[in-house]
C-alpha cells in the first residue's frame, strides 16, 4: 500500500522556523511530483510548494506567499520530502499535507501535520 507520512509539525512563534517532512512507501518514488499543501480553519486546500523528483535546474514550485520563506527538498535515498519553513507568520497556520502528484493531479495523500504560528 501507498503510504505518505507527514511529521514535524507543531507550535511556533511568529517568525520561527519548521521543518515538515514527508516520507513515502509503496510507490516509486521518482514517477511522482511531490508537493505540499495546507488548509486553514474554513479555507479552501492551497498548493504550497513542489518538487519535481527527477531533479534539474528549475524543479521546484513555490505559491507566491512563501517565496523566499520556504524550501522544499528531497532526499531521493529516503523516498522523503522536506519542507523547511522560515520566517513563519500567523497567515501559515494551517494543517499541512503531503501529496505525490501524477497525471495532473494528487494521486496520493498523508494524514497532514498540524502547524500553528502565534
Amino acid at each position: 500500500d501507498v503510504q505518505l507520512v507527514e511529521s514535524g509539525g507543531a507550535s511556533v512563534q511568529t517568525g520561527g522556523s519548521l521543518r515538515l517532512s514527508c516520507a513515502a512507501s509503496g510507490l516509486t518514488y521518482t514517477n511522482y511530483c511531490m508537493g505540499w499543501f495546507r488548509q486553514a480553519p474554513g479555507k479552501e486546500r492551497e498548493g504550497v510548494a513542489a518538487i519535481f523528483t527527477g531533479g534539474g535546474v528549475g524543479n521546484t514550485f513555490y505559491v507566491d506567499s512563501v517565496k523566499g520563506r520556504f524550501t522544499i527538498s528531497q532526499d531521493k535515498a529516503k523516498n522523503t520530502v522536506y519542507l523547511q519553513m522560515n520566517s513563519l507568520k500567523s497567515e501559515d497556520t494551517a494543517l499541512y499535507y503531503c501529496c505525490a502528484r501524477g497525471g495532473g493531479s494528487c494521486r496520493y495523500w498523508g494524514q497532514g501535520t498540524q502547524v500553528t504560528v502565534s
